[in-house]
């Protein structure tokens, strides 16, 4: 598949739940947050048969996210059926980290992605400190985030990276700690800038941290940063070397960055059953009922067909962008 502009479309992400186990507040609203019925979510039967037909035309790449995807039971499964999909080379998770090191039958969640074939882990971390973590996510997890990257590491994904979302007054102080921590970890370590994707409101002047200051305030510690423009991972992360360590660290500027959308490959699949060419847009197709409604494979594919070709250039975050549905429902 390939849209308008000559990008080759390769890579679904896979919303399995808008469940989460956390509150961070970059990412929901305060205020209560309504839940899909489990009849608005789709099956993982509808999402197989939907990446089935994806991979036919040309979707190699596949990401589990939520809400967090480790809250619905059986996603280890759906992954391993994922596995089993001719086309299908890449499966990643993107995860909290929370529940990684949950044990069943002396099993870890994160030993049993791997069995399944889950290649990679993305794990949301914005703060070593545990007050400053609380304060963020509402959830006193950090603990249990520590154990679950531990648990990653000792189950062999073939790569960690952790996310972290840069918010003005806070990741000022965490930036060091963060660098040391994934020296140590052996994980690539990204910082991202905050997008509207809960409310238009948390870009205000008292939250938002661009990129380009925050590479400055790295410099401050570790020296300057060698850009690395022929390193790349499935994301659109610009990434730098630190030259004293070695260590690679990567920088994902949606709102500051011109050309952040020139080599978009994804569309998104959300737990309700819409597909959506663009995180930064308000475009949405309803999968859901035209599954549901006993389409063949044939329809299925004109269907994906139909999105890729409304792909947008680039997404609207920079113009007063309104969300029109938050983060949790859309998929991380």
């Amino acid at each position: 598949m390939e849209d308008l502009f000559g990008h080759r479309i390769s890579y679904l992400r896979v919303s399995v739940t808008d469940r989460c186990n956390e509150r961070c507040r970059y990412c929901m609203p305060e205020e209560e947050q309504a839940w899909f019925a489990k009849d608005e979510t789709l099956s993982y039967d509808e999402l197989l048969r939907t990446v089935r037909v994806g991979a036919t035309l040309g979707i190699k790449k596949i990401r589990v996210t939520g809400g967090e995807p480790l809250t619905r039971p059986g996603v280890a499964g759906f992954c391993a059926d994922l596995a089993q999909i001719p086309g299908i080379e890449d499966i990643g998770i993107s995860t909290n980290g929370t529940l990684l090191a949950k044990l069943e039958d002396g099993v870890t969640m994160a030993e049993r992605l791997v069995k399944a074939g889950v290649r990679t882990a993305n794990i949301s971390l914005d703060s070593l400190d545990r007050e400053v973590y609380q304060r963020t996510t509402s959830r006193d997890l950090l603990p249990r985030v520590l154990e679950g990257i531990d648990a990653a590491i000792a189950a062999g994904f073939q790569s960690i990276k952790f996310n972290c979302v840069l918010m003005k007054g806070q990741t000022e102080n965490e930036l060091p700690a963060l660098i040391n921590f994934a020296r140590e970890k052996n994980a690539l370590l990204r910082f991202i800038e905050l997008m509207p994707v809960s409310t238009q409101d948390v870009l205000s002047e008292d939250n938002f941290l661009p990129i380009a200051t925050a590479k400055q305030l790295v410099e401050q510690t570790t020296g300057p940063l060698t850009p690395l423009p022929e390193f790349r991972t499935n994301g659109p992360a610009a990434y730098h070397l630190i030259p004293a360590t070695g260590q690679k660290i990567g920088f994902i500027g949606a709102m500051t960055n011109l050309h952040f959308c020139e080599n978009c490959d994804k569309l998104r699949l959300t737990c309700d059953g819409k597909l959506r060419p663009c995180l930064g847009s308000y475009l949405e197709f309803d999968l859901r009922t035209v599954l549901r409604a006993g389409c063949t494979d044939a329809e299925l594919a004109a269907f994906f067909q139909n999105v890729v070709s409304r792909k947008p250039k680039e997404h609207d975050f920079r113009h007063n962008y309104q969300p029109n549905r938050r983060m949790i429902a859309i998929g991380g």
